[in-house]
């Protein structure tokens, strides 16, 4: 599995989503993963001749597959890549930040060339524990011929076994203020008044505004060096325990939607 997918599939579930003011989004929220809708837009992935190719990935990445540390750049979770061929079907890879291991995934394509299956360790956003969890994946389209079975155009079908510390997070709102904490370490206090504010604990995010636009809802737009990164539309059900999002990832194209229950 590549790691913009590995790392982008944590980093979806980990965006923070807001709170309102006279409480609607205070407390404790859980993702429901059963109500998890992956991005339809494929990663493109190419292992052939010796060399791995993201071409999907933001900057797109190509490193030999030789199981060896190779630099990459432009990526703020990671700085060295390196693509092991277990075998005609899987596929290992290790990222590094600083000469630390940050995440590793394990792929393996099925007999049928047409799912796989992803076990991955995540700690390049975490503070903490890594984030750990398995996805399925889909081809829908081939790769080049003579290429490893790993080749092809990939969505997420499905995420499982997910860590608690990707799965959940916690808002306070205050005199205004939005107050927001996760167990992987990111944070942040933020005027819902769409004042710019400082991001911490995600090499990825520096910067974050958030906006009400209704009672129970809100936009929450995460930065990287001025830069627009993400944008999260969150709204609370009217009984108050379930939340909607929109992610919409500007970095890749891709969208998302889930639900979180409050605890």
């Amino acid at each position: 599995m590549n790691k913009p997918l590995c790392a982008g599939l944590c980093l979806l579930l980990l965006y923070p989503v807001g709170a309102m003011a006279e409480g609607p989004f205070d407390g404790t929220w859980k993702v429901d993963m059963s109500k998890v809708q992956m991005p339809r837009k494929p990663d493109v992935l190419v292992l052939k001749d010796g060399m791995y190719e993201c071409k999907t990935c933001v900057p797109p990445v190509s490193i030999k597959a030789d199981g060896q540390d190779h630099p990459v750049a432009g990526h703020p979770y990671f700085d060295v890549m390196a693509v092991q061929v277990v075998d005609a079907h899987t596929v290992k890879e290790t990222d590094k930040k600083g000469g630390k291991v940050v995440a590793t995934s394990t792929t393996t394509v099925a007999p049928d060339g047409k799912h796989a299956h992803v076990e991955f360790s995540d700690s390049s956003n975490s503070n903490g524990a890594p984030v750990t969890g398995s996805a399925e994946l889909k081809r829908v389209a081939a790769g080049p011929a003579g290429s490893h079975a790993l080749s092809g155009s990939w969505i997420t079908a499905s995420m499982g076994d997910m860590s608690d510390n990707a799965t959940a997070i916690t808002y306070k709102e205050e005199a205004g203020m939005l107050s927001m904490s996760a167990p992987t370490g990111q944070s942040y206090e933020a005027k819902m008044d769409g004042t710019e504010a400082p991001y911490k604990g995600d090499p990825g995010i520096n910067a974050v505004t958030v906006k009400k636009t209704g009672k129970h809802s809100m936009v929450e737009t995460d930065k990287r060096d001025g830069k627009v990164v993400a944008v999260l539309t969150s709204t609370v059900s009217a009984d108050g325990k379930t939340m909607h999002v929109l992610f919409d990832d500007k970095l890749r194209d891709r969208t998302m939607s889930f639900e979180a229950v409050k605890q």
